[in-house]
């Protein structure tokens, strides 16, 4: 268990950083980013819901991640907060202002939730 929580956990900070990525070339391109675009975004939604679940199953078997600081962190920056921002981002893709480039808060949120899941990443390994 602890071995697909570490795979997961290098995962998802990749899959951020290609959908700010990609974001960015499509507004370089000035179109839209497709479908692929949308799929991996719900992807990472997914993934991190999995992610969340196999953390709390390892917090409740008594797996804790190594830390110098708080231990709180590592969940906070690794679910909490992600959910948070794609939640906000799904919410401003609706507004009137992004009507035509909704793509654009994900990929605002993206580059959020890259920092957020790599600092998690950082705290569950131990590197404070």
């Amino acid at each position: 268990m602890t071995d697909l929580h570490r795979f997961i956990a290098y995962a998802i900070p990749a899959g951020f950083a290609v959908l700010a990525l990609w974001t960015l070339y499509s507004f370089v391109r000035n179109r839209g980013p497709g479908n692929w675009y949308w799929n991996l975004l719900a992807v990472l939604q997914g993934v991190i819901a999995v992610q969340v679940v196999v953390g709390a199953i390892l917090f409740v078997a008594g797996g804790r991640p190594e830390s110098n600081g708080p231990q709180w962190l590592h969940y906070v920056y690794g679910g909490l907060f992600p959910a948070v921002v794609l939640v906000t981002a799904h919410g401003y893709a609706r507004s009137e202002r992004f009507r035509d480039i909704p793509w654009a808060a994900f990929g605002v949120a993206a580059l959020v939730c890259f920092g957020l899941t790599f600092r998690a990443l950082q705290t569950g390994l131990g590197l404070d």
